[in-house]
């Protein structure tokens, strides 16, 4: 069972390589894969590679989809981590 959410990236810089590798690390924890959709565009959350081939600039929606319940916390903690503007 499919989950997702939406987050908007907040930081001046966008989503860049360190707050990419930020993100696939929490991905990487899944159960099952992650996935970061931008308009048509989908990438696997645990790749910073892929996470950056996304191009997301400040304002820019992503939907963060799982595709396990069990990974509700990742789900959460990349939309927290997203809308915290990765700390910066």
């Amino acid at each position: 069972q499919k989950k997702y959410k939406v987050a908007k990236i907040k930081n001046e810089l966008g989503l860049h390589a360190r707050s990419a590798a930020q993100i696939a690390n929490l991905a990487g924890k899944s159960a099952a894969n992650i996935w970061l959709k931008k308009d048509d565009q989908t990438a696997d959350a645990s790749s910073i590679i892929d996470i950056l081939t996304l191009a997301c600039e400040k304002g820019t929606k992503i939907t963060i989809v799982i595709e396990d319940l069990a990974d509700i916390n990742i789900l959460d903690a990349i939309v927290d981590l997203v809308d915290s503007g990765f700390g910066e």
